[in-house]
């Protein structure tokens, strides 16, 4: 289980005192990791957004329930995945079916000669698009061990899942991922 830093323990005891600075440290600590958790669950969709801030909302809500047994960055997580699950419930009751977004930035990138970033973006919007035809117990599962780099056990803890159902779940995913993204690529 990761614990949390003195220097964060110090700030979320001054941010559950009325800090606002320190919660704001705590919120540029940590935004990209939620954002990359979110993005990674949901696609790259203005929902995204939207679901990261609403992470950093009901933290400082429940801010006060925080103990500090786990580290703030998995505790982050676990509520940018439920409430990623939520928003993933809603658009399959709103639509019946699962958004896929197909809009990509690549503005920013400069295209090498030989095509390298060009091919980069390729395989992350394949990789992206796949990601969103998983089921969500096995893309959360995928996200937390391969994007977010937690382990075996810590995934089990947050999900509150034995060890392998993590390592089966992950290892399923990754058969999918490998066919949809060979089907796609075609």
């Amino acid at each position: 289980m990761v614990m949390q830093s003195e220097s964060e323990h110090s700030l979320v005891a001054q941010a559950k005192n009325g800090d606002q600075r320190a919660f704001e440290l705590l919120v540029r600590l940590h935004e990209e990791s939620v954002q990359k958790v979110v993005v990674a669950m949901l696609g790259n969709v203005p929902e995204a957004q939207d679901v990261a801030q609403e992470v950093f909302i009901r933290w400082y809500q429940a801010m006060d329930r925080f103990e500090g047994r786990s580290g703030l960055r998995t505790y982050l997580t676990r509520i940018a995945i439920n409430l990623s699950l939520n928003e993933i419930k809603r658009r399959k009751q709103k639509s019946g079916w699962m958004v896929v977004d197909n809009k990509h930035e690549v503005a920013s990138h400069d295209f090498a000669d030989d095509g390298t970033v060009h091919r980069n973006w390729e395989i992350n919007d394949l990789l992206q698009k796949a990601m969103e035809l998983l089921t969500p117990e096995f893309r959360i599962v995928l996200v937390l061990r391969l994007v977010e780099g937690y382990s075996v056990q810590e995934t089990a803890d947050m999900l509150q899942i034995p060890e392998g159902t993590v390592a089966s779940r992950l290892a399923r995913a990754q058969i999918k991922l490998r066919a949809w993204i060979s089907k796609l690529d075609q």
